[in-house]
């Protein structure tokens, strides 16, 4: 029998009944919004790269712990919650069409680092 999580110490924050089938339906859904952009959107580019790797490890292993060692990023009700935003984040990406041309020029020093003094 396997050790059964009780809390996972976080406030607020339950224990996920069947984190590995939730992640896997947020790391789908994700991956099929972005698909939706352009091939050549730096924000698909890198964020199908990140979910397409942590996709991989749910398919490498069903031990919840292993999964959370794996990906390195907290405990699976952590991994849900930033999953759950990274797809608001691409729903929303997909609106807001960044990778298309600006209506207007941007001001001189705008994407400068530091700002410069006008």
């Amino acid at each position: 029998m396997g050790v059964i999580k009780k809390t996972t110490g976080l406030m607020g924050l339950a224990v996920a009944q069947n984190p590995h089938h939730t992640l896997g339906a947020l790391y789908g859904k994700i991956l099929r919004t972005l698909k939706r952009m352009p091939e050549t959107s730096v924000y698909r580019k890198y964020t199908e790269q990140i979910v397409r790797e942590r996709a991989a490890v749910l398919t490498q292993t069903k031990d919840v712990f292993e999964i959370e060692k794996a990906i390195n990023c907290g405990q699976a009700e952590e991994l849900i919650v930033q999953a759950e935003n990274e797809l608001n984040l691409a729903r929303k990406m997909l609106n807001w069409k960044p990778w298309e041309d600006l209506v207007a020029r941007a001001p001189k020093g705008q994407w400068d680092w530091p700002p410069t003094k006008q």
